[in-house]
């Protein structure tokens, strides 16, 4: 397609967006205390939902742990090096698998309706629930971005603590966490290197 036939949809974001959702964006440890309301979380989410999932199966899981009760219920399963930012963000986000997300395929899915079929396998479905939750976070990361927020993702938790602490009744698993709130430059590292197109990519 030749660019001047682009039309608004296929037109690339502009340098600036682009520097806000990648380019200049940063991981933060350090956090203002600058508040991020309910309203902003739900419209966060109401961005994230519409990104692909294999047949749109969404099997991912948000808790925002907001309040003080409920930070105090997951500081201690975070692990020492996270602790001090989780304490500090205005709100983290737990990022969870739903295990029996083919119960939704029905609602989901619905011009196959054996789609629930397919995923009888519980070794078949933790996979597909991995990958997928794995990429919602990915949504959840730009989403953020593109409203404004920054993000901080970290893996350092106790997995089993926090199914039992936040998900005890149903199948969902944590896959990662999220710090999200708006950055200050604390504790902020230069930004690392990254692999260049030659060394990480090829085109066959």
């Amino acid at each position: 397609m030749a660019f001047d036939a682009l039309t608004d949809r296929d037109a690339p974001l502009s340098d600036a967006a682009l520097a806000q959702l990648f380019t200049e964006a940063r991981s933060r440890n350090g956090w203002t205390d600058r508040p991020v309301p309910e309203a902003l979380l739900r419209k966060l989410y109401d961005l994230t939902k519409f990104g692909p999932t294999a047949v749109n199966n969404t099997p991912a899981r948000f808790v925002f742990v907001t309040s003080p009760e409920a930070k105090a219920r997951l500081i201690p399963l975070m692990s020492e090096g996270n602790q001090a930012k989780t304490a500090q963000a205005p709100v983290t986000v737990i990022i969870g698998q739903d295990l029996d997300f083919h119960e939704h395929l029905p609602t989901l899915f619905p011009h196959a309706p054996g789609a629930k079929d397919w995923f009888g396998d519980e070794a078949m479905r933790r996979e597909s629930a991995f990958r997928n939750s794995s990429l919602q976070g990915g949504y959840l990361t730009i989403a953020a971005r593109a409203l404004g927020l920054d993000v901080g993702p970290m893996s350092g938790f106790d997995a089993a603590a926090v199914k039992a602490e936040f998900f005890p009744d149903s199948n969902v698993e944590p896959n990662f966490i999220m710090n999200l709130g708006y950055g200050s430059d604390e504790n902020l590292f230069p930004r690392s290197p990254r692999l260049s197109f030659e060394e990480a990519a090829e085109v066959l």
